[in-house]
């Protein structure tokens, strides 16, 4: 059985045009939604699901600016395509720092349309499966990220340290812990607050395009380029831009980067201008990056350009004081979009939570707790509800014990727990370090002090 065609909403005023659009984009694969003006669009988008809106800039009862700006608002990660006429380039290039998708410009071209409609569907796949990062409100945490682990509050406070200032940061940890959302703080928290945050998912972009991407293109670079067009480093000028998938971007791309990092300056695919632009880079990945330089795969002075600020978000497993925290917010969240009564989990569901690996981390919990929403018949979650892959332990951060005879509550359960791991991991660390506390430090990802200091909690002697 073959997968659901991709659907593609146009909103545009010129029927000749909106219906030759469709039919190009239906020869294409897509199933095509139509509508005549800004008001009609919305109101199809509330009805249906899209994975991209194209829309003319210019139209009756709701311009497409007016309609970009709804549609974010409602879903803020949806690819919004904007068609201009030659004279209003100045307007989309407004619209892309607005945070439309892209624009072409009519007369279109259609190998540049049918480029652009599957690089947008290709990132809308990217962005359903990354899922966006969990919006909290202040007081359940800081920067839109819950957590009140030790771990949690250092990242916290080098953002707070870090966000006025001008250098370069670069996220590193696992997919699903919340790297774009940091990246995010770090520009609201800064005086750049309100300039442009331009992203540019460096994973969903052919290598063959991601320099017209990043720079920009004049017009007769290549085929399909009918007109100049600006990148993103110019969008973000005295704003962000941030990177991410950083890690997957070619060696010969990784020169013109460094080069634009270190000049600040570059010129358009085809182009001979010298462009100067003024932005405060922020770059993510889920890659190890030190190992890609000692393999080859990733230069070292470019590493070091944007390695200037670290900032590693520590997996779910790593965090496991704030797996209530997440549950609660999750939970809650999922209670109002599904219309159900919930009051929790018991502690033997906690405590199967408590124990799993999470390999998808925060994104992975979401799923979990929507699928287990969906399918449990009481007000109170319980082990049998959860998937079987969880209850059979599929991935488990160890082979935890249930908690000591007596130890019902909660709170109890996630610091036996969270003791227990800290000791396995501090435990594994020296005996692969030999003892070295300061390697070990290094490996946990924690100062030595801080080791330290958690070693004579659980009562583990230093050797070295």
């Amino acid at each position: 059985m073959s997968e659901p065609a991709d659907r593609i909403l146009i909103a545009d005023d010129e029927s000749n045009l909106r219906k030759l659009l469709g039919a190009l984009l239906r020869r294409e694969g897509y199933a095509v939604q139509l509508a005549a003006d800004g008001e009609e669009a919305l109101e199809a988008f509330e009805q249906e699901r899209f994975s991209v809106v194209i829309t003319d800039l210019r139209m009756p009862h709701m311009d497409g600016m007016t309609l970009l700006k709804r549609l974010l608002e409602k879903d803020a990660d949806l690819p919004v395509i904007v068609i201009t006429a030659h004279g209003t380039v100045d307007t989309a290039v407004e619209a892309l720092k607005i945070g439309a998708f892209d624009f072409i410009t009519k007369p279109y071209d259609k190998d540049e349309l049918t480029r652009v409609v599957a690089k947008a569907v290709h990132t809308r796949r990217l962005n359903l499966q990354a899922s966006r990062p969990l919006q909290v409100a202040p007081a359940e945490g800081r920067f839109g990220l819950i957590g009140t682990s030790p771990a949690m509050q250092r990242v916290f406070n080098i953002v707070e340290k870090v966000a006025a200032t001008p250098s370069t940061v670069l996220i590193t940890g696992e997919s699903g812990t919340g790297k774009e959302l940091i990246a995010k703080a770090l520009h609201a928290h800064s005086s750049r607050a309100d300039r442009p945050f331009i992203r540019v998912n460096c994973a969903a972009i052919p290598d063959t395009l991601i320099e017209s991407e990043l720079f920009g293109y004049e017009k007769g670079a290549f085929t399909g380029a009918v007109t100049s067009k600006p990148g993103r480093f110019e969008l973000a000028h005295e704003g962000t831009l941030f990177l991410d998938e950083i890690g997957e971007v070619s060696t010969e791309m990784q020169v013109k980067l460094l080069r634009a990092i270190q000049e600040s300056e570059f010129e358009r695919v085809g182009g001979i201008t010298t462009r100067r632009v003024d932005v405060r880079l922020v770059t993510a990945t889920n890659r190890d990056l030190a190992q890609q330089v000692r393999e080859g795969r990733f230069r070292d002075d470019l590493y070091y350009r944007l390695n200037v600020v670290p900032l590693h978000l520590p997996p779910l497993r790593a965090r496991l004081d704030d797996i209530p925290l997440l549950v609660d917010h999750i939970l809650a969240r999922y209670a109002v979009r599904l219309g159900r009564t919930i009051e929790g989990l018991d502690t033997a569901a906690m405590q199967v939570l408590l124990q799993y690996a999470w390999p998808g981390n925060i994104r992975e919990l979401e799923n979990v707790l929507e699928r287990t929403l969906l399918f449990c018949d009481g007000p109170v979650i319980r082990r049998d509800d959860l998937p079987a892959e969880l209850r059979e332990g599929a991935g488990p951060v160890a082979a935890s014990p249930a908690p000591p005879a007596g130890v019902t509550g909660l709170k109890d359960a996630v610091k036996l727990t969270t003791q227990r791991l800290e000791r396995e991991m501090i435990e594994r660390a020296l005996d692969e370090t030999g003892g070295n506390v300061t390697r070990a430090a290094r490996k946990l990802e924690i100062s030595r002090k801080s080791l330290q200091t958690k070693m004579k909690e659980l009562g583990l002697r230093e050797d070295g």
